[in-house]
């Protein structure tokens, strides 16, 4: 099976086909962000004004004085599912890798404007309190959320662990965290200022399908006869493969700023695959002339969903978790203290003048501003 060819016996299964409608989301979250705008003056009461340029961005910034101040709350989504699950079958906790991805969802939306992360905060909602009564999973939950905030360098605020029954279903728990970060020298900020033609495009590797397509990859379940325990490579199941922890990227957003490499945007590639190298408003065209290979479990996905490049494209991550925009000077440097760090990347493409756009030079697929209007 290929990264660009769907399988022929199967009917394309859709992210829509799975519960998961943009269609129907996105205009909420619009409504809402105007709504929030309307807020903003309230900060001049205490002496601060917001960074406009952020707002829509992954994370929303505030101007204090002599710094910036970052913030960002994510959930986990449907990933804990896919865990429970496993946990039936091979009597393994994967929580540490669940709460790995949770501080992810926070941590690596809130460094695309060029934030140091400094403190985190958990929310842990549980299905009844019967869930904290297994000690194996509590525990893994613990030192998996204690691990990655040593990874990232921050401190571990606090948290909320409220027992929702009959809002969350019993057996089950939804995740979330909120990370706060600062912005100093204030000249790191990064939120597409500079962003030029010229720039290249270097992409970070993903370790998997992250935490964004669970719902679709828990739809396939439905064409897998041995389910989870689908061999997608050689001693990989489906299952072990989708709970591959999310990759933390703040090691080498930091590593490239005392390094001296200025990050004219970023991106991180989660919800809607690679559309999301649309998300700075201006008109450029984002070329790549290289894209990186794909995970295992990503070409299993495409090849039982029935994706063509196009579809898969605009969903997954297919390998690349985030995008830094950089001088084309400091391009092949940003790949070097990637890997350094033990974070694959290549130097996929460059910025060009001309209409919004993505192409994908390799796989002939691009999407165009219409494909990703919320930024």
């Amino acid at each position: 099976m290929t990264a660009s060819a769907p399988s022929s016996g199967n009917a394309t299964l859709s992210y829509e086909q799975a519960g998961v409608n943009y269609d129907l989301i996105d205009p909420l979250k619009v409504a809402a962000q105007r709504a929030a705008a309307a807020t903003a003056g309230h900060l001049s009461a205490h002496g601060f004004t917001e960074v406009k340029a952020s707002r829509g961005e992954s994370a929303y910034v505030v101007d204090v004085g002599p710094f910036y101040l970052a913030s960002i709350v994510e959930c986990l989504g449907s990933k804990a599912l896919v865990a429970d699950e496993m946990k039936a079958l091979t009597g393994k906790s994967y929580y540490a890798g669940i709460a790995q991805d949770t501080i992810a969802m926070a941590v690596n939306d809130l460094i695309t404007v060029g934030a140091t992360p400094l403190v985190v905060q958990a929310y842990w909602a549980a299905g009844g309190s019967d869930w904290f009564g297994d000690a194996q999973r509590a525990q893994a939950l613990v030192e998996g959320w204690k691990a990655a905030c040593d990874t990232c360098g921050v401190a571990w605020g606090g948290g909320e662990t409220p027992a929702l029954a009959g809002i969350v279903e019993a057996g089950r728990i939804d995740l979330a965290a909120s990370c706060t970060g600062i912005i100093s020298p204030k000249s790191r900020l990064s939120v597409g200022d500079e962003l030029a033609a010229g720039d290249a495009i270097v992409l970070l590797a993903s370790s998997g399908i992250h935490a964004n397509g669970l719902s679709l990859a828990r739809k396939l379940l439905e064409r897998l006869p041995q389910g989870y325990l689908t061999e997608v490579a050689p001693g990989l199941s489906y299952g072990e493969a989708l709970l591959a922890p999310t990759t933390l990227y703040s090691p080498v957003t930091e590593a490239l700023a005392k390094a001296g490499v200025v990050m004219h945007y970023c991106a991180n590639i989660t919800g809607h695959g690679w559309r999301k190298l649309l998300r700075h408003p201006s008109e450029m065209t984002y070329r790549i002339h290289t894209v990186p290979a794909v995970p295992p479990v990503l070409s299993f996905i495409q090849h039982h969903a029935g994706h063509d490049a196009r579809e898969a494209y605009s969903t997954l991550n297919m390998g690349a978790g985030f995008a830094l925009f950089v001088k084309a000077e400091d391009a092949e440097r940003t790949v070097a203290i990637a890997k350094s760090l033990g974070v694959d990347a290549i130097v996929a493409g460059q910025v060009e003048a001309g209409p919004k756009q993505v192409v994908i030079e390799p796989i002939n697929v691009s999407f165009g501003n219409d494909d990703l209007q919320l930024r």
